[in-house]
């Protein structure tokens, strides 16, 4: 029987070609596959979580906290998520896998409108954010970095 050179076993032998060959054609199995992988990310955890909750009635406020708070808290990164790229982790994951999140699409708008506290004079405005402009800092935006972070 021929052995593969390249896979030593801790015993030092080596493994059969024919056992190599085999397992190369069952492939990565069920679990891997890239569906499930793009859920298995931080930002499909938070697709899944913001698109679940809206799609069982809850409003954008209450699934994105939910959402953005599990993005925070999985992610790998020593710095914050901020507001915007956890928005648009959602979004890829959605746009990248629409049938593992159906109906979500109609949702997506929500996460770039910005919901505006109500003025002392009791009126209130909602507005559209503005991404930042291509190449500019972030200090060109207006923002100051507490409207920015929440």
């Amino acid at each position: 029987m021929a052995y593969c050179p390249r896979f030593l076993l801790r015993s030092g032998r080596r493994l059969p070609l024919l056992g190599f060959a085999v397992a190369s054609l069952i492939g990565p199995g069920p679990l891997t596959s890239p569906v499930l992988a793009e859920i298995d990310t931080v930002g499909g955890k938070g697709a899944q979580v913001y698109c679940f909750m809206r799609s069982n009635g809850n409003n954008h406020e209450v699934s994105w906290t939910a959402a953005y708070a599990l993005i925070k808290r999985q992610s790998a990164s020593m710095f914050k998520t901020s507001p915007e790229h956890a928005a648009v982790m959602i979004t890829e994951a959605v746009v990248q896998n629409p049938g593992t999140f159906p109906d979500c699409g109609r949702y997506l708008g929500d996460l770039y409108t910005r919901r505006v506290e109500p003025l002392p004079n009791g009126t209130s405005t909602s507005t559209t954010t503005t991404p930042a402009p291509a190449g500019g800092s972030a200090g060109t935006t207006g923002m100051t970095r507490s409207e920015r972070y929440n």
